[in-house]
């Protein structure tokens, strides 16, 4: 008989919530990961007293009450508020949209002359049917903003002209006529003081977890040990590839120690313009510590920035790119899936689909009712 009723292949955001669910209705739990740390994409690591965000800026935010008052049983969570900047040729703008960004725009002052250039500018462009980012952006805000704010950063991100890129990837774009500078709209908001990986191994608490352990590499070995299978790694390579590999952007940081208490002043800093090779700079200690003093204190600072890349084998696969070939790609491989009857597929990698922390959360809570009862 085996061991575990359940095996959960990647101790990510997906996999501490199922086996945490898994534990709670007393069944056996194994959770192991290729990587030699827990939590995933959320991994933060403690570097001169800052919790760094290893893989890239993790702010949780929601709409989700159940998801919301979960994750508080794992974590107390800070006020940080996402204010994002963008720096264009050194002109500072504010993210969202907002009147600060369209008096530095255009020197308007009220909600209406805002409004009225925005509207003259879209009736100049003609476009009725957009059928590209550029001409949904267009659209959305108009050319001024769309030029300085969007185009560079976008390009760069995906690593292609705007014009050859789908126009639903920018449906909306967070355009306020208030001065709200609050980036996400959502009810819940906040970062878990002490890091993300505190809050995950809250979650394993109790769990037995084993790091370092590629559950590919020796799959049969691995299935032996429990009755079912959940797997948060990438669904193409769980079945080696048969269909062909399906695409990814990736991300790659270039992390410093700066001997300064304060490098930007703000946790994230977009360059917009195409010149500057990464998309943006994270200041991390503000993630934390941005509504007091106590950052200033700190006698240094850790900077990372963040370099958008195509992903290759080998690179950490970030960014579903859900076109249409990969849409049928990713149907084919889940057509295999739903055959494996043993095995739960979950997560940003298993379902390939851009997720955010609150979704992920709510995707295991709901695989976990499903599968455990």
């Amino acid at each position: 008989m085996a061991k575990y009723d359940y095996l959960i292949v990647g101790a990510g955001l997906f996999g501490a919530v199922f086996a945490q669910q898994a534990k709670k209705a007393g069944k056996q739990v194994l959770v192991i990961d290729k990587r030699p740390n827990i939590a995933g994409n959320v991994y933060t690591e403690q570097i001169e007293g800052i919790h760094v965000h290893k893989y890239g800026a993790h702010i949780f935010h929601t709409n989700n009450k159940e998801v919301w008052e979960y994750v508080s049983h794992f974590a107390v969570f800070n006020r940080f508020t996402n204010s994002p900047v963008a720096n264009y040729h050194g002109e500072l703008y504010s993210l969202p949209f907002n009147m600060y960004t369209f008096n530095r725009m255009w020197g308007v002052v009220t909600p209406q002359e805002a409004a009225a250039r925005i509207e003259e500018q879209r009736k100049a462009a003609g476009i009725t049917e957009p059928r590209n980012l550029e001409e949904q952006a267009i659209s959305l805000i108009g050319t001024d903003i769309y030029e300085k704010l969007v185009k560079g950063y976008t390009e760069k991100q995906w690593g292609r002209p705007c014009t050859e890129l789908p126009a639903f990837i920018i449906k909306r774009l967070p355009v306020r006529l208030t001065f709200d500078n609050n980036y996400f709209n959502a009810l819940y908001q906040g970062i878990p003081v002490g890091g993300y990986t505190k809050m995950v191994a809250n979650m394993l608490d109790g769990i037995e977890v084993r790091l370092n352990c590629d559950y590919l590499e020796n799959r049969a070995e691995w299935d032996s040990f429990a009755d079912k299978v959940i797997y948060t790694g990438p669904i193409d390579a769980f079945f080696d590839f048969c269909y062909g590999a399906l695409e990814y952007r990736s991300v790659r940081f270039e992390t410093e120690v700066l001997d300064m208490p304060n490098f930007q002043g703000n946790a994230a800093v977009n360059y917009t313009d195409r010149e500057t090779p990464w998309t943006r700079i994270i200041e991390h200690k503000w993630f934390e510590f941005g509504k007091d003093e106590k950052g200033e204190d700190l006698p240094k600072t850790v900077i990372s920035r963040e370099f958008s890349s195509e992903w290759k084998p080998g690179d950490e696969p970030y960014y579903p790119v859900n076109d249409a070939k990969n849409g049928e790609l990713y149907g084919r491989y889940r057509e295999l899936a739903d055959k494996e009857e043993k095995v739960v597929f979950g997560g940003r990698l298993g379902e390939y689909k851009y997720y955010d922390m609150d979704q992920v959360i709510a995707s295991a809570l709901e695989a976990a009712e499903r599968v455990i009862g």
